[in-house]
């Protein structure tokens, strides 16, 4: 699903990763941990094309696709098409309802109407969140703008969710909700899922959890 091999990134002059290599299978939840500038961030970016790694030698695939060959319009169409989401901030437009938060992926990727609003009532629905679907963010609570962005992120039916602190800004209950809720997810769409955590019960949780160190995966 995801192998990356060799992934390097310098800002300026600053090497932030230094060789990084990575598989990832199919239907997997993959944890990153370590101490922050220790990479994962940079990683997530990269993993998610949101940023592009810096030498010849590097190689990813994502879905069976050479990313380095992509650019322009077909990284972003590649990027909605295949890639979900999920960060610390929800990042809601706060203009928007709930529903139509979910829908704007869809939207992007130039679904009919009526099918992004009826895919996004059935997340919303899944989520516990039919009742807030007319509800602008600021009228929800942290976990259940967490949930909606949840709902956003897999609204195109990506085959892979990448989440950078996802449960970082919620209390302890809703926190524990989320993370079991990423297991649902899995059991029931056969998501791959990659989270950079610092919560420690969640990272335990996955299948594997990788610790990177100075640019570098440890272990």
């Amino acid at each position: 699903m995801i192998k990356a091999q060799n992934i390097h990134k310098y800002y300026d002059n600053l090497h932030v990763l230094k060789g990084v290599d990575l598989h990832i299978k199919k239907s997997e939840i993959v944890s990153i941990v370590g101490a922050s500038g220790a990479g994962k961030t940079t990683l997530l970016h990269i993993l998610g094309t949101l940023d592009a790694f810096d030498t010849s030698k590097s190689k990813l695939i994502i879905n069976d696709v050479n990313i380095g060959s992509l650019s322009g319009k077909k990284l972003a169409k590649f990027r909605n098409e295949n890639l979900g989401f999920i960060f610390q901030f929800h990042q809601l437009l706060p203009e928007f309802t709930a529903l139509e938060n979910v829908c704007i992926p869809a939207f992007i990727k130039n679904t009919a109407k009526t099918e992004a609003i009826k895919k996004a009532k059935e997340l919303l629905s899944f989520l516990g969140l039919s009742h807030r679907e007319d509800h602008k963010p600021n009228e929800l609570s942290g976990g259940e703008q967490q949930r909606v962005a949840v709902a956003r992120a897999l609204i195109n039916n990506p085959a892979i969710i990448l989440a950078d602190e996802p449960s970082g800004n919620l209390d302890t209950e809703s926190a524990e909700n989320l993370h079991n809720l990423f297991f649902k997810l899995r059991d029931e769409f056969g998501q791959t899922f990659v989270i950079v955590t610092h919560n420690t019960e969640l990272a335990n949780m996955a299948d594997r959890k990788l610790v990177m160190q100075d640019g570098v995966i440890v272990k």
